[in-house]
């Protein structure tokens, strides 16, 4: 599947077709010629039919060229890319236009396969001319920046492509066809998939000697080489370990899939030492500037004013390069336009992950201990009290607040019927319906069965979304980022390669830093399954979540198609309001949890899907290109 096309074997209309290309100019295209909201400002020199001598003429072709490459990466979801599929795990379900993401049976093996080599060619030849006569009209120092901008920029493409694809030809030069020779000497073989990270490793050591020594998130510097450094030193130890601890480990003959289990130890120190040079800097830190710890983690992600925390971004800017995440995600009651909301709506699953400030289990209390009755809240966001304050910064929940302006997430009344001894839900049949006694049945951000653009699950996503005026409409759209890295992932990176080497109190102190930031209890003790729960939170709908288990080898047992799992089905919470006329319990809220009703198949990852499929064409093209396991 290609990286922007998300809605392949359906009919896709309007909507769908301004999902699927995935782009922030792509939004600004639409904005103009199918809505006319405003002209596009973005008219940038073609810089991709630049001749090699004119993109060295002068710094600024230079960085024009260093853009198009930028807006190139790789990338598996973001703000512009292939958002939809954060509906597609167990992080969240898809409450907007069609049900695709909803009836997903399993992952087709194609999903996020990658084979780029145009880009790695286009890369290559920045990483050769930067040393050549070509730039010697910049100054030496330039010179290097660049060089090392290439070298970041192939280590992060390879990168993604090894945790796609598993060992993949390793071009590091501009070979040019030779039609005498034929196409023979072009076509290279498979890496081993330890050898593309061992690149990588080493390209990234290369990229820190000649990077800025900066923190700009959006351009390339050392610190960014080396955060990048921790996390693909992390997977490449952790495929090292788990996999080999498979009943039937994933590999091939070659080694272009599996790594040796001897390696991992090597992989966690480098992962470790890449971590820990960019902790003693002191040149980040986690976002403390809000007393309030729920605004504060939202903040952390979104305020773009002196944020210590981030690393590495894909910014955007209202004076051209916008993108419209919030238009398609903002709940529906507060949408500023008048097609879209609510599309990536959060699961109760996510939701009940995420634990109470005391560290216990953060399973919401819906009924009695014995099971007889519901228990009765004053207010609707009572039930989340004292919940990791992480989940306000992750999720909009019932009773909670976005834009200072208060969402309406109501399933129905629950009317007591004397006569059965029992209560009889009533659900309406619109929208911000009221009941007979003139008071609110249905909320205006739902949930109601079957209803497009509301709330399924009874959440909201609250990440990433925009809380500027205007910000959702398609005619100004919004310029929040994109995070690649911050510094709580280096924190957590840090803690897990820590604790795989043995030392557990080192790691205690880097994971208690990000619980401390969030306002939960810390941690006495560590386990693997501490760190995993820890990043789920902490990083969820940051493109963690599918590559954490993959390389952990739990995915095809979270996601094991069983219908009776907890892990497979997307679960919801519904809220109801209480009519008891004359009893103390009428007016309060009860809480329903439920298989939330447009969520039809269980989540299923096969064992083809931790490797992704290498298509026809290229294997056709290459003889040498072996299959990935189980395709």
């Amino acid at each position: 599947m290609s990286e922007k096309k998300q809605f392949s074997d359906k009919k896709i209309n309007r909507r769908d077709f301004l999902r699927s290309l995935g782009a922030g100019t792509a939004g600004l295209f639409l904005s103009s010629m199918l809505w006319g909201c405003r002209k596009s400002i973005l008219n940038p020199k073609p810089v991709s039919v630049l001749l090699p001598d004119q993109v060295w003429g002068s710094d600024k072709t230079v960085r024009e060229f260093l853009a198009n490459l930028y807006n190139r990466l790789p990338v598996t979801k973001s703000l512009t890319v292939n958002w939809p599929n954060f509906t597609v795990f167990d992080e969240a379900m898809w409450s907007g236009y069609n049900n695709y993401q909803n009836q997903l049976k399993n992952y087709p093996y194609d999903w996020w396969s990658i084979w780029d080599y145009k880009l790695v060619r286009n890369i290559n030849q920045l990483i050769h001319d930067s040393e050549s006569k070509k730039a010697s009209k910049l100054s030496t120092s330039d010179q290097k920046k660049y060089h090392g901008i290439g070298r970041f920029l192939r280590a992060y493409t390879y990168f993604n492509f090894v945790t796609r694809m598993g060992g993949v030809p390793l071009v590091t030069k501009v070979d040019t066809y030779n039609t005498s020779k034929g196409p023979a000497p072009l076509q290279v073989p498979r890496a081993k998939e330890s050898a593309v990270y061992d690149f990588v490793s080493s390209e990234l050591d290369a990229a820190v000697k000649n990077l800025p020594d900066n923190t700009d998130p959006t351009k390339a510097n050392k610190w960014m080489a080396l955060s990048l450094k921790s996390r693909a030193m992390l997977y490449a130890g952790s495929i090292a370990k788990y996999n080999n601890m498979m009943s039937s480990p994933i590999k091939t003959p070659g080694g272009e899939v599996g790594i040796p289990a001897s390696k991992a130890k090597g992989y966690y120190k480098q992962a470790l030492s890449a971590a820990r040079e960019v902790i003693k800097s002191g040149r980040y830190k986690l976002y403390k500037n809000n007393s309030n710890l729920g605004e504060n983690f939202y903040e952390a992600i979104v305020n773009k004013s002196n944020n210590p925390e981030v690393i590495w971004v894909e910014d955007f800017h209202l004076n051209g390069k916008t993108h419209l995440f919030t238009y398609f995600n903002i709940p529906r009651s507060l949408r500023e336009d008048n097609l879209d909301s609510s599309d990536i709506t959060p699961s109760l699953n996510l939701v009940e992950s995420f634990e109470y400030k005391d560290g216990s289990q953060g399973i919401l209390k819906t009924r009695t201990s014995d099971g007889s009755d519901f228990i009765y809240y004053d207010n609707k966001a009572d039930i989340f009290a004292n919940k990791d304050p992480r989940l306000y910064g992750t999720v909009i929940y019932p009773g909670s607040k976005f834009m200072d302006k208060s969402v309406s997430i109501q399933a129905g009344v629950m009317v007591w019927n004397s006569s059965k001894n029992k209560y009889d839900i009533v659900t309406g049949s619109k929208l911000g319906q009221n009941y007979k006694d003139g008071k609110l049945m249905v909320g205006a951000d739902g949930p109601l069965t079957n209803e497009e653009n509301c709330t399924n699950s009874g959440f909201n996503l609250r990440k990433y979304l925009d809380n500027h005026p205007a910000h959702g409409e398609r005619g100004v759209q919004s310029n929040t980022w994109w995070v690649y890295i911050r510094y709580a992932e280096v924190l957590l990176n840090a803690a897990e390669a820590a604790f795989e080497l043995g030392r557990n109190s080192e790691a205690l102190g880097y994971i208690n830093q990000v619980r401390e930031r969030a306002g939960i209890a810390s941690l006495s003790s560590l386990s693997i399954e501490k760190i995993q729960h820890e990043r789920r939170v902490e990083l969820a709908f940051e493109n963690h979540r599918w590559y954490d288990l993959k390389r952990w080898r739990l995915a095809h047992e979270v996601w094991n198609g069983d219908p009776n799992s907890p892990n497979t089905m997307m679960y919801a919470l519904w809220p109801y309001r209480i009519v008891r006329p004359g009893d103390k319990r009428d007016g309060k809220y009860v809480f329903v949890k439920k298989i939330a009703p447009r969520f039809q198949n269980p989540r299923y990852f096969r064992m083809g899907n931790y490797y992704s499929a290498i298509s026809s064409d290229v294997l056709s093209a290459n003889p040498k290109i072996v299959k990935n396991p189980f395709h």
